[in-house]
């Protein structure tokens, strides 16, 4: 059936399986401003039923493709119908293959998005921004007082 060349750390995947792929809206905060940017990033199954039932997503569209249009020869290619000034996830090719698998795992998934279209009717938000490169700083002042009794057997 599919005896297209394997990928080397997923020797169990093949050029012919099924994947979601997603242009997410995000932010990246640079020098005190949040700057948008379109990030495009495998969507796994569990991710994809849980978007198509109304969850407020940054995905604006996710298309259905074959592992083998997005990653050849270990490198990530864009798919004709994402063609904007789009930039990949971190990890790209791990992600891909591990949201391939799910397909795998779930293949009922693979109904909600036929292969080769595109899905664009999300509940798309930037409510909630999801900001790319945020740390978490933690101060002295953050954390909860209590009462001086609080630890004591009265």
């Amino acid at each position: 059936m599919t005896t297209a060349t394997a990928y080397p750390n997923a020797p169990d995947l093949s050029t012919d399986d099924y994947i979601v792929i997603g242009l997410a809206t995000c932010f990246i905060k640079e020098d005190g401003e949040v700057h948008q940017v379109q990030i495009i990033e495998p969507i796994p199954s569990a991710a994809l039923e849980a978007i198509l039932k109304g969850v407020p997503t940054s995905y604006s569209m996710a298309c259905a493709v074959t592992l083998g249009s997005v990653l050849s020869n270990g490198e990530a290619k864009i798919p004709p119908v994402l063609a904007t000034d789009a930039h990949f996830c971190e990890n790209f090719t791990d992600r891909a293959i591990a949201a391939t698998r799910t397909y795998h795992n779930r293949p009922q998934a693979q109904t909600h998005i036929p292969l080769g279209t595109t899905f664009k009717e999300f509940n798309y938000s930037l409510e909630r921004k999801r900001v790319l490169n945020s740390e978490r700083i933690i101060r002295t002042e953050d954390n909860v007082k209590q009462h001086d009794y609080t630890h004591q057997v009265l």
